[in-house]
């Protein structure tokens, strides 16, 4: 990061953010909660979604062994005097009980004109059950000598596994916790508000009202944002702004609400509180951006729609058909088949199944994968954009170069002269130097007197000799003479100069700047091969952008950027037609990574990043990504795969199913229907565990 001047907190308050200025936009007060996971328009807790599965298992048991599967009498299986109606109460309650999720999922699709898994998971148990119904009616109240065969079986068998699959699938991929939630985390509980008489009282923050003077004692948060009436102190924005550590703050300066006050005491006037502060708004784009964001119907969805207008059409013409052919229970029983074929139990595994196997190879190569869709919408990513500090650099200052201009002085004790001074400020340009001191073993040396000359550095006494830290606009205005061209040099590399002065004499310099993380340069070239087109985004200034990205390959960049130019900058590459993932690690970066396809943090920064984000790269290196990438080629693969052999067969098999080729001697009985969904749940459950990553070097 190129920071010139030791004013204005090293030039670090590039983001500029004028959110004072924001229209009061009212915030929807819904909680987002922990562990929920969405399901074809149903939202489904993962509490829940286990206590069913286990009730609903438990139900399903006595099932499996009382009741034959599509007229089958299995081995283990047994009845006894009044198993029927046992059989019936159980099969009641799994409909309603078990089925819940399934059928209200059908309701939200179906009013959304866009049937998919859900619905064609309702048809199968709706028809299971109301057919059965219909079976054990005309069996012991009916009039029928032959015996009409039920569908309990597989009532209880499709609604058992299908919780299953959900419950596999949200396992693999949900993580506890929510990015409003960690947001909201960031403002302190309580206040100190400063009366007209100079009193002190704590109040709730909710109490909080814009024109109030409150005190921000050193180490505490920032209640809301305002602006600083008296006191200096650095400030730590890393939590809300993700580029700079700390900023020097001084009075006239704006300071955000849920940043850190550093070592000194501020007097801030408040400015904004609520839904007009910094945090509420960017809790407002991110709520935007979720709910905004397209519903991409998955692989699995498309597959559902496909088949339940198929088992529908179908299956109707099947009753018809056979009402004139032979009788209302033969027409029921072939339309039944063909429904309950149509929703086989391996379609409710196939994703999952290969879900869980990903994500648990995603997680042993430090890939947290917390949105399935980002497995299949990672093939069509054509385009990266990428925040800079802390994604594609360290995230932290170095010292690039030191230079030495009087003859009475060497490096090292330019060194413990700077250190000297700087050891009284906590700003990241001086957390550099002590760094390097350290790490060199140069000796400490004593500075007093030692304060801070706003906007320009540090001034102090070292040896009873006075010392000054300033940066080139103090040597410029001070018309002191310096090698302007060596610091234009130094600058174009992204460097921040700062001078050690004495009476006016210019004894040296030291150049700061962020420095590239090893892999970025390589994990460009590797998206250029692939054909995505890498675009960095910075608050950063265009100089030191500029820098960057030529350091980087010649990438295209978009400097002095605000959080919603960033999520604006995604929606226009999106308006264009380009598929967008999204590579940052600050708050400023949630509703960018909330509103790209695929949003991807940086395990090292922000808990709010990490929960707005679709994928976490737990070791920071932005070559995962190409790792992540290479994984969801294979998942997909294996996704489709699966839904072949989970779905595939009922081209031919819903045919046979219905009677089509009777005439010819061709008919699948409900028997052999079975035989079939079971072989391909085994194919299914097999192929997935086969699924492996290749890892890119």
């Amino acid at each position: 990061m190129k920071m010139n001047e030791h004013e204005t907190g090293h030039d670090m308050d590039h983001m500029n953010m004028d959110h004072m200025n924001m229209d009061h936009m009212q915030m929807d007060d819904s909680e987002h909660d922990e562990d929920m996971m969405m399901h074809g328009g149903q939202m489904m807790h993962m509490g829940n979604l286990k206590q069913k599965f286990w009730l609903s298992l438990v139900a399903a048991v006595p099932i499996i062994i009382l009741s034959p599967m599509m007229g089958i009498r299995l081995p283990f299986q047994m009845t006894f005097t009044g198993s029927d109606w046992l059989v019936l109460v159980l099969a009641t309650f799994l409909f309603f009980y078990g089925g819940a999720p399934f059928l209200k999922g059908a309701k939200s699709e179906l009013a959304e004109r866009q049937p998919a898994m859900m619905t064609l998971i309702a048809m199968g148990i709706s028809v299971s059950y109301g057919y059965s119904l219909y079976a054990f009616m005309a069996n012991h109240f009916g009039h029928s000598t032959t015996h009409v065969m039920d569908f309990f079986w597989e009532l209880a068998t499709l609604i058992v596994i299908m919780l299953l699959g959900h419950w596999i699938e949200m396992n693999a991929v949900m993580s506890a916790g929510s990015a409003l939630e960690k947001m909201a985390a960031l403002l302190p509980g309580q206040a100190r508000v400063i009366d007209t008489d100079g009193r002190q009282r704590t109040v709730p923050l909710q109490t909080l009202s814009i024109g109030q003077t409150v005190l921000v004692p050193a180490g505490e948060k920032v209640p809301a944002d305002g602006l600083i009436i008296a006191g200096e102190s650095q400030v730590n924005e890393a939590l809300v702004t993700g580029e700079a550590k700390a900023v020097a703050k001084t009075s006239g300066d704006q300071v955000i609400g849920g940043t850190v006050n550093g070592d000194g005491t501020l007097t801030v006037r408040i400015t904004g509180t609520g839904e007009s502060g910094y945090l509420a708004q960017v809790m407002k784009l991110i709520k935007q951006a979720q709910q905004d964001q397209s519903k991409v119907a998955s692989l699995a969805d498309k597959v559902a729609s496909y088949l339940f207008y198929a088992a529908l059409v179908v299956g109707i013409i099947a009753f018809i058909s056979w009402l004139f052919l032979a009788d209302l229970n033969t027409a029921f029983e072939r339309m039944v088949t063909v429904f309950i074929i149509a929703c086989p139990h391996a379609l409710g595994l196939a994703i999952p199944l290969v879900v869980a196997r990903s994500t648990s190879i995603a997680a042993t190569n430090g890939l947290l994968i917390r949105n399935r869709q980002a497995l299949e919408t990672a093939d069509q990513v054509t385009t990266i954009l990428m925040d800079k500090t802390g994604t594609l650099t360290q995230g932290d200052f170095k010292i690039n170069a030191i230079k030495v201009f009087d003859e009475h002085l060497d490096e090292t004790r330019l060194m413990q002269l700077f250190g000297a001074l700087e050891s009284h400020s906590s700003h990241p340009l001086a957390t550099g130097i002590m760094t390097y001191n350290q790490s060199h073993s140069i000796t400490s040396l004593s500075a007093d007197e030692v304060q801070t000359i706003q906007g320009v550095g540090l001034t102090g006494t070292i040896d009873q000799q006075s010392y000054q830290i300033v940066t080139a606009t103090y040597l410029l205005q001070q018309k002191i003479a310096f090698d302007q061209s060596q610091f234009d040099a130094l600058a174009q590399m992204g460097n921040s100069v700062s001078y050690l002065l004495q009476n006016q004499t210019v004894l040296g310099l030291v150049a700061q700047g962020d420095q590239l993380k090893p892999e970025a340069v390589t994990f460009i070239q590797a998206l250029k091969k692939r054909r995505i087109q890498p675009v960095m985004l910075t608050g950063d200034n265009q100089q030191v952008a500029a820098k960057v990205a030529e350091q980087l390959g010649g990438i295209d960049f978009q400097a002095n950027l605000k959080p919603e130019d960033k999520e604006r900058i995604i929606q226009d590459y999106q308006a264009k037609g380009q598929v967008v993932m999204m590579v940052g690690d600050g708050v400023n970066d949630a509703p960018s990574l909330t509103r790209a396809d695929i949003g991807i943090a940086i395990g090292a920064g922000t808990d709010v990043a990490v929960d707005s984000a679709d994928v976490v790269l737990v070791k920071s290196n932005p070559h995962d990504i190409i790792n992540f990438l290479n994984l969801a080629r294979v998942t997909n693969r294996k996704m489709k795969q699966n839904l072949w052999w989970g779905a595939g067969y009922n081209i031919v098999a819903i045919p046979l199913a219905a009677g089509l080729f009777a005439g010819i001697g061709l008919i699948l009985s409900p028997a052999v229907g079975a035989v079939l969904m079971s072989l391909s749940t085994v194919v299914v459950a097999v192929n997935a565990m086969t699924l492996k990553i290749t890892k890119t070097k």
